[in-house]
């Protein structure tokens, strides 16, 4: 009980130590820590340390907190946990499991056992309130060991190898603290006889989870369901355990006290124990499927598992490092080798680099495009095996192939070219012969993770043309807006050669080139913020008099505008833009000496009409070409101002509406919704 102690406590120690280190938490040193309290506590009570009966007082404690810690501990191990915690259902469970707690503490230890003998006869009998706290601690446990089952049986194979000894560690603890308070309901007594065989099942397993952590990978979270190919042979082998158990107590029950209970017991647990490691072996479990093979089946591999399988693994990848890791993982798992790497060409640099690795020693070699290996993959394509007789490769590549234990090499081909190659480790089981069906289906795979590995890079090829097709898309939107402030700029250049000594010129000249220059700087603002939501910063605007303003920035143009005051609610600066667009496309279409006009008015919502007597427009352009960004009439447009113009017209609701005549011109017509007046004609005053 005592090396027990220890050995709990110690692997406590470890546990917290590499917590700490990983920053991560997986409550198995509380339950741990609990039972290594238990086995000192009844060490005390059974060796008689005064006072004997208070000691296993103080064990009812500790035994009322183990349901609820071994609970939490099973549904949290190697278990995906959701953001919002642990589920409402469980919640419930492991808080109702602490109430057991308040049992010992208001009820006298009388009303749970009487021990008239102890500890000269180790044998507690259970009263009513003792009876009934016991089923409760067992069917807790069982529920523990329950959830612990599931687990082991949802993880899979890459999970596995690192939960299997843990699992089977606090599996085993469960077992015999179910089986010790079993034996008590049974007999209504607790029968310390047994501490002997609890705490050698408790070292046992403290044993396996510091070896365990001597050995530890990381953490594990289980997420996809293991195959259940040998689910029937499972069941077998655990019923012959099982008839095991029970021909040991038949034994027991004729040879009565030569048929020592103790050691019986301790012999069924651990080869539990051995059972348990057995079924779990990789390579035991690779041994059966070979002979399942060769004495049952036709095929070695159930194809349409195997096909389903690995349709499932390349059509649910996140990303391209995520689908290579799903393609090895699957040739270690169907062909029982020890770990794989991914091998891929380097354009323009004649050799190729491990791209990928998975459970095999760290390659750092390249390997050059005229290495006889490449050579026989493309001269056969077909699998390179290291076991066959090959006198082409020299001895730097079987040191290459033995170094990294390295047992097949398949390649992955793209058309004709060689892009890359999977290299596979050591077998598992290292006689198992390998024949033409083994490297067919390597090939068969190999071919269609070429060309899942293709869609993936040409669609990661196709997202950034796209992104780049975006930045050159907002980069025709800025030059659009700096070619309208570089055309109002030129007509004051123009204009300035003839009336520059002009005050009123050089103040309308100033009053331009400001206006202009703040717009370069908004502009910069914009591209600045580049990629956050832009909102319209909607205020009371004067149409008419926001329509007069756009008017006399067209330096050397007359443009006249009439109409009435009209007020909307939009922005001032985007509803501008549309004003300059419509003013500078009147502008372009028409000769110097043309008119153009332009009403404001109201014709149940406010609108403004610009008209010019341009070269006009075809149907079949204002159909099809009008408002689509990137097509122009003119030679050196961009196919951007009205596109623009639209998407801010609808965005304040309103629409814009144009009609045109080929060698006549043009009218644009642009409606807005009316802003809501309030009573004090609070809207017009801010306007």
């Amino acid at each position: 009980m005592l090396i027990s102690v220890f050995l709990l406590l110690v692997s406590v120690l470890r546990i917290v130590l590499l917590e700490r280190r990983s920053g991560t938490l997986s409550y198995i040193a509380a339950p741990f820590f609990t039972i290594a309290v238990l086995e000192l506590f009844d060490f005390f009570a059974l060796n008689n340390f005064w006072p004997e009966i208070e000691w296993k007082r103080c064990a009812l404690f500790v035994e009322a907190l183990l349901p609820s810690l071994w609970l939490l501990l099973s549904v949290t191990y190697a278990r995906e946990i959701p953001e919002r915690g642990l589920s409402l259902k469980n919640r419930l469970l492991v808080g109702a499991s602490l109430l057991l707690v308040l049992v010992p503490a208001f009820l006298p230890s009388a009303s749970f056992y009487y021990a008239p003998d102890f500890p000269a006869e180790p044998v507690l009998f259970l009263g009513d309130v003792g009876y009934y706290f016991y089923v409760a601690i067992l069917v807790l446990l069982v529920v523990a060991l329950i959830n612990f089952e599931s687990t082991l049986v949802n993880a899979s194979s890459e999970a596995l190898w690192r939960v299997k000894l843990d699992i089977v560690a606090l599996g085993s603890m469960l077992a015999v603290l179910i089986f010790y308070y079993s034996n008590a309901l049974l007999y209504r007594s607790l029968n310390l006889e047994l501490a002997p065989l609890r705490s050698l099942l408790f070292s046992i397993a403290a044993v396996m989870m510091l070896y365990a952590r001597s050995h530890w990978r990381g953490s594990a979270r289980v997420k996809i369901s293991q195959a259940v190919v040998l689910k029937s042979v499972v069941v077998a082998t655990v019923s012959a355990y099982l008839l095991m158990l029970g021909l040991l107590g038949e034994g027991m029950k004729y040879f009565g006290p030569q048929f020592p209970r103790v050691l019986t017991l301790s012999l069924g647990f651990i080869g539990g124990i051995l059972l348990l490691l057995l079924l779990l072996s990789d390579r035991a479990k690779r041994e059966l499927k070979v002979l399942l093979h060769k004495h049952f089946y036709q095929s070695k591999y159930d194809y349409r598992a195997q096909w389903l399988g690995l349709t499932e693994r390349l059509s649910t990848f996140e990303n391209g490092d995520d689908l290579v890791r799903r393609v090895l993982l699957a040739y270690c798992e169907i062909f029982g080798v020890h770990g794989a790497a991914l091998y891929q060409h380097q354009q323009g640099c004649g050799w190729y680099c491990v791209a990928s690795n998975l459970e095999l020693e760290p390659l750092r070699e390249t390997i050059s495009d005229d290495n006889p290996i490449l050579t026989s993959l493309r001269e056969r394509q077909w699998v390179f095996c290291s076991s066959d007789p090959n006198r082409d490769l020299t001895e730097q590549e079987w040191d290459f192939l033995q170094r990294y234990g390295i047992s097949f090499v398949v390649p992955l081909f793209e058309g004709e070219a060689l892009s890359g190659f999977i290299v596979l480790g050591a077998q598992v089981v290292p006689d198992e012969q390998y024949r033409y069906e083994d490297f067919d289906l390597m090939k068969t795979i190999a071919r269609q993770v070429s060309v899942a590995m293709q869609h993936q890079r040409l669609t990661e090829q196709l997202t950034q043309s796209k992104a780049m097709q975006a930045v050159g898309g907002l980069a025709t939107f800025v030059v659009h807006d700096l070619k309208n402030l570089a055309a109002t700029i030129s007509l004051v250049l123009e204009n300035a050669r003839e009336h520059i000594d002009n005050p009123e010129f050089q103040q309308d000249m100033l009053t331009s080139l400001g206006n202009t220059t703040k717009k370069m700087h908004h502009l910069i603002g914009r591209l600045r913020n580049l990629g956050e939501s832009e909102l319209l910063q909607r205020r009371p605007v004067d149409l008419f008099a926001l329509t007069q303003s756009c008017a006399g920035m067209m330096q050397g143009r007359v443009i006249s505008v009439q109409g009435s005051q009209q007020i909307v609610l939009g922005d001032r600066e985007e509803l501008q833009k549309v004003l300059l667009n419509l003013f500078l496309n009147a502008v372009e279409a028409s000769s110097p000496e043309a008119p153009i006009a332009v009403e404001v008015g109201c014709n149940g919502t406010p609108f403004v009409k610009v008209t010019d007597q341009g070269c006009g427009m075809s149907p079949r352009f204002i159909r099809n070409d009008l408002f689509v960004p990137f097509r122009s009439s003119k030679q050196t447009g961009l196919g951007i101002g009205l596109y623009q113009s639209r998407q801010i017209v609808t965005a304040h609701g309103g629409r814009i509406d144009v009609s045109s005549v080929e060698g006549e011109g043009t009218v644009f017509t642009v409606h807005l919704p009316v802003a809501e007046e309030d009573s004090a004609g609070g809207v017009i005053k801010a306007a």
